[in-house]
């Protein structure tokens, strides 16, 4: 790289602080490794080859690569890399397992620690420092600014994915046995929904598209926690709610039909969210796991 970038192998030594002869051989003997010339060399001028030349940003990737794994070694030496403090969400099933996988082989030896908080806490959190990175479902324009504001930081999000919700229904109901269903086929059923406060994204999802299909979601009765709500659905009682597809498949119960909603289906952007200044070399290794986890789907 040095010699390329100076086209002169005697500044290129002088920049090295090593002997001009030395510069040639290490040359040499890649050329010879890669089976191909890189250079062009004359008395007066040294250019690059063609091949010189694709090779070039290769060479770089590979010294940036060092670079990275260097630091994330420098990192856990000096204990700052111990544990990633991740803010994590309800329903993600494997999605979770494959990227905490994903992330230990680009991290080895760094432990994740799970964090589950309300949305707002989870963001002001992620603001202040107390955690490295978040995971929120959803765009909540309001949660993130008034914790960056809180914090005193700008909060960086990305979509890294999108969940999909699917209706849970009374196993015996007869639309139990469909392949999917339509909201509209819901409409006499009594809707049990989390509070909009809790997850407004959510909420403004199911409820809008019921609009969209022609009618308003008849309302059933105070929903305290999914525990409780599939359990009453279980029971037999007519009514209906939404369950992330993630959680529905690590679900065992009889009683209770989860089925897809029928195209275009309803579902829920995944974000993964920074703080704006952060530059940690893991978070790198984060983002590379989550999308190596994403390409896998």
């Amino acid at each position: 790289m040095t010699v390329a970038e100076e086209l002169h192998f005697g500044r290129a030594a002088e920049r090295l602080v090593i002997g001009q002869p030395a510069v040639s051989q290490q040359i040499r003997r890649l050329e010879r490794e890669l089976k191909t010339e890189l250079f062009d060399r004359s008395p007066r001028l040294v250019r690059l080859t063609a091949a010189g030349q694709a090779f070039l940003p290769a060479a770089r990737a590979v010294l940036a690569a060092e670079d990275a794994a260097r630091a994330v070694a420098a990192e856990l030496a000096g204990g700052s890399a111990g544990v990633f403090r991740l803010g994590t969400i309800t329903g993600l099933g494997e999605r979770l397992d494959r990227v905490l996988e994903a992330f230990e082989g680009h991290a080895p030896g760094v432990r994740v620690e799970l964090v589950g908080l309300p949305v707002r806490e989870r963001l002001a959190q992620l603001a202040d420092g107390r955690l490295d990175a978040a995971f929120v479902r959803g765009a909540d324009p309001v949660a993130g600014a008034s914790a960056a504001q809180g914090g005193g930081s700008e909060l960086r999000r990305r979509v890294v994915w999108e969940d999909e919700l699917m209706a849970a229904i009374p196993a015996r109901h007869p639309l139990a046995d469909r392949p999917a269903v339509g909201l509209a086929e819901l409409a006499v059923l009594p809707l049990r929904l989390t509070e909009r406060r809790n997850h407004p994204s959510l909420v403004d999802l199911v409820l809008g598209r019921c609009r969209q299909a022609g009618f308003e979601p008849v309302p059933g009765p105070a929903y305290s926690s999914l525990q409780d709500t599939l359990a009453a659905i279980g029971s037999g009682t007519p009514m209906w709610t939404v369950v992330y597809a993630g959680n529905a498949r690590r679900m065992t119960l009889p009683r209770v039909a989860f089925v897809p909603f029928a195209a275009p289906g309803l579902r829920l952007p995944v974000e993964l969210v920074v703080r704006g200044g952060a530059s940690s070399s893991l978070l790198t290794l984060l983002h590379d796991a989550v999308t190596d986890t994403h390409s896998a789907v």
